[in-house]
């Protein structure tokens, strides 16, 4: 038990000389340097003289020998260490809040607002594509967009999530409005400042349509059709129900997993959870809580269905990209991650 007690003591120093240096080169704030301190203290009392605490252990009534009064520092211990967890969590939320609202920020006040002010008026179809390194597929995508829909103007919007290629550039000279994100946060983040910029522009429907080739811009009338109807506030394309190139067998298997499983959360068919090829009213819109950087596919569908808003899925059909590298992770770590974002909606 010496052994343990001169460890301790070691530890103990050892720890605040570790803490106070770290707060003399400003990496840590001065209320963690007092709770690094009094942790240390603690420990330091515990291997010197922990007689003191004998009290304390006699409220508790760990008794001397066999082990308890050891166990009950260790309780202790793990009870501390679980309170500075969730403390730790609480700043940790507060800062990455914080990072995403200055992001988006940044994001919609580089928006090209000059040109949108020339918009014609009227009723608008806002498509967005939030985009990353996609300057040889994004030209391509918004030459074949339409530009009106049963009356509706469609406005081409391309949120660049910080690429290297030039794909704002190249989205302006195909004719769409571009906004840049100032560091690469994902495709969720880029969509929420798409969306409030949409909706800024006072969209009627806001639709969504990757900037890879993948989804057809001819099919748009498609996919607000049930919108523009009155029999849905979104609409949800699905490759299951039109056609589509497969990747591989295994992304293809986790379209209907990732399906049926969003099927039996929300107690409504969903045949393609994974579609990025959407329409949403821009009222529905409004009411949607989005906090997804990245996997967000998932998010848009699942709470749309959460705040009990009508959702119809339509045929479309899905290519394989046009070119360049996918941006997509390795299967099963995108299955994980894909997982967790769906778990995480159905839960709010």
């Amino acid at each position: 038990m010496s052994a343990l007690r001169v460890v301790g003591g070691i530890f103990a120093v050892a720890f605040f000389a570790l803490a106070l240096i770290r707060y003399q080169r400003r990496r840590i704030s001065r209320l963690n340097l007092i709770i690094s301190s009094l942790i240390s203290a603690v420990v330091l009392l515990l291997a010197i003289a922990p007689g003191l605490f004998n009290p304390l252990f006699e409220v508790f009534n760990f008794e001397p020998g066999n082990g308890q009064r050891l166990t009950a520092v260790l309780l202790f211990a793990v009870a501390i260490q679980f309170l500075l967890l969730i403390r730790m969590q609480s700043e940790v939320d507060t800062n990455e809040r914080g990072i995403r609202q200055l992001v988006e920020s940044f994001g919609q006040s580089a928006f090209d607002w000059g040109v949108a002010a020339d918009l014609p008026a009227g009723k608008r179809i806002v498509v967005l594509s939030p985009a990353f390194n996609e300057a040889e597929n994004v030209g391509a995508v918004i030459d074949a967009m339409p530009r009106e829909v049963e009356g509706y103007h469609v406005v081409s919007i391309v949120v660049d999530d910080h690429s290297d290629d030039g794909t704002a550039d190249a989205a302006r000279e195909a004719g769409a409005l571009a906004a840049s994100l100032p560091i690469r946060r994902g495709g969720g983040l880029a969509l929420r400042v798409g969306y409030d910029i949409a909706l800024k522009l006072g969209a009627d429907i806001v639709v969504t349509m990757d900037a890879d080739g993948q989804h057809q811009p001819e099919e748009l009338p498609t996919v607000v059709g049930p919108i523009i109807e009155g029999r849905a506030d979104h609409v949800n394309g699905s490759r299951m129900l039109g056609d589509f190139e497969r990747e591989s067998l295994i992304r293809h298997l986790g379209v209907h997993f990732f399906s049926r499983v969003v099927t039996i959360l929300t107690g409504q068919r969903v045949t393609d959870i994974s579609s990025g090829y959407r329409a949403t009213r821009a009222d529905t819109l409004q009411a949607l809580i989005l906090e997804q950087d990245q996997f967000w596919t998932s998010e848009v569908t699942i709470e749309a269905l959460r705040q009990h808003a009508r959702v119809v899925e339509v045929p479309v059909t899905f290519l394989t990209r046009r070119g360049g590298v996918s941006k997509k992770p390795k299967s099963f770590r995108y299955a994980w991650n894909f997982s967790k974002a769906i778990v995480k909606t159905w839960l709010r």
